[in-house]
């Protein structure tokens, strides 16, 4: 399961659907974001302008064997957790927010919390010889640097699909 299918979650679903055979779930609060992720390889995707976590028990039969948060604030990481099954794996990709888990909670269910900056070396090599392929593509939006406020505008109102950049005049 893929949470944020926006700035960096656009990848992560193209790399998921290139090198796995994995189900693939998207949750976002954006349906600009969930139609990219539908178009990269996504086979369910969840709107989660409301608590999507009922939703992605359902689809993934109980709960998710790995969720990759790449919005980690809002609520997200509390959500991911919770969408995860038994014996699962939360990915922390995306930062601002908190994870906040009991620890009778780690111990019971047996899960894992992994927190994931930029990856290794061989991620990024592995990352560029799939976008080589064709395999990965990055969507991105570039604003003049002036125009800041309307990026964060866009980013802020759900409008920003994909990465956003600002370029120097």
């Amino acid at each position: 399961m893929v949470i944020g299918a926006g700035g960096l979650g656009h990848i992560g679903v193209q790399v998921l659907a290139a090198l796995t055979a994995a189900t693939i779930t998207v949750a976002d609060r954006s349906a600009e974001a969930l139609d990219l992720g539908r178009t990269l390889g996504a086979h369910h995707l969840v709107d989660a302008t409301e608590d999507p976590v009922d939703r992605l028990r359902d689809i993934t039969g109980g709960g998710a064997h790995v969720v990759f948060d790449y919005v980690g604030e809002h609520g997200t990481p509390g959500q991911g957790i919770a969408a995860l099954r038994n014996r699962g794996s939360y990915f922390a990709i995306g930062y601002g927010g908190r994870v906040d888990v009991p620890a009778i909670e780690l111990i019971s269910r047996e899960i894992n919390v992994v927190g994931n900056l930029v990856g290794s070396h061989q991620d990024l090599t592995e990352l560029m010889t799939l976008t080589a392929q064709g395999k990965v593509t990055l969507h991105t939006t570039a604003y003049p640097l002036d125009a800041f406020a309307d990026a964060i505008h866009d980013l802020e109102s759900g409008k920003l699909v994909g990465r956003g950049i600002l370029i120097p005049s």
